[in-house]
C-alpha cells in the first residue's frame, strides 16, 4: 500500500513487480546520465565558441552520436523484452480465479471448487472502521495463496474494465466477450489494493480491488467454509 507523499512505486509483492522497479531504477539511471551529458554539452557549445565553429561538419562526431544511441536502446530493450515474456508467461498455476467487471463492482469465482463465487463492492464511507482506506476497502476481499502460481482469468458483463494491482505488477483489461489471462506469484502475506485504470462510466472511480494473500493452511480453510 502506497504512503502520504509517497514518489515511488508501492513496496513490491511479487517476484515481476521486484523486477519492473529494478528495470526502472536502472532506465532513470540511463536517462538521466544521457541528460547531464547532453545539456554539458549544449552548454558548452553556447560558451565555447571556438568549439562551436570547429564541431560542425565533424564526420566522427555525427557517428559517435548516431551508434551511441543505439547501444543505449540496446541496453535498454534487451531487459524490457524479457520482462514483458515473463510478465505473459504461465507456468503450471495452482488453481484458476476468474474475475468479471461489472459496472460498477468486480466479481470473483474459483473456478477449480464448486459453488465459491461472490461479488466485491466498495464499501461505503459511512461503513468504514478505523484502519480502512476510504474508496479502497470492499466488502468481500479476493483471498489467495502466496507463494503459489496463480492463474487470472480477466473478462468484463457489460464495458471495458481494467484489473490493475500496482503491487503485484499485474494489469490487463477486461473486454466483454474475451478471456484475458495474466500469471500472479504472491511472495508474501498482506493486503494489497487496486482500481480499475478504464475510464468505463460515471463509477468508474468506486470500483476498487482488494486481494488477500494468506498461507496455504489459511487458504485451505476459508475455502472449506463454503463447502460445510
Amino acid at each position: 500500500m502506497s504512503a502520504w507523499g509517497q514518489l515511488n512505486f508501492q513496496d513490491a509483492a511479487s517476484p515481476i513487480m521486484l523486477q519492473l522497479i529494478t528495470f526502472h531504477d536502472h532506465a532513470m539511471l540511463v536517462v538521466t546520465l544521457i541528460i547531464a551529458i547532453v545539456a554539458y554539452a549544449i552548454i558548452s557549445l553556447f560558451i565555447n565558441k571556438f568549439i562551436c565553429n570547429n564541431i560542425f561538419e565533424a564526420q566522427e562526431i555525427e557517428t559517435v552520436w548516431t551508434i551511441l544511441p543505439a547501444i543505449i536502446l540496446l541496453f535498454l530493450a534487451l531487459p524490457s523484452l524479457r520482462l514483458l515474456y515473463l510478465m505473459d508467461e504461465i507456468t503450471n498455476p495452482s488453481f484458476t480465479l476468474k474475475t468479471i467487471g461489472h459496472q460498477w463492482y468486480w466479481s470473483y469465482e474459483y473456478s477449480d471448487f464448486s459453488d465459491i463465487e461472490f461479488d466485491s463492492y466498495m464499501t461505503p464511507t459511512d461503513d468504514l472502521t478505523e484502519g480502512q482506506f476510504r474508496l479502497l476497502e470492499v466488502d468481500n476481499r479476493a483471498i489467495l495463496p502466496m507463494q503459489t502460481e496463480i492463474r487470472i482469468l480477466v473478462t468484463a458483463a457489460d464495458v471495458i474494465h481494467s484489473w490493475t494491482v500496482p503491487s503485484l505488477g499485474v494489469k490487463a483489461d477486461a473486454i466483454p466477450g474475451r478471456l484475458n489471462q495474466l500469471g500472479v506469484y504472491i511472495s508474501r502475506p498482506g493486503v494489497f489494493y487496486g482500481q480499475c485504470s478504464e475510464i468505463c462510466g460515471a463509477n468508474h472511480s468506486f470500483m476498487p480491488i482488494v486481494l488477500e494473500s494468506v498461507d496455504f493452511s489459511s487458504f485451505t480453510n476459508w475455502i472449506s467454509q463454503f463447502s460445510s
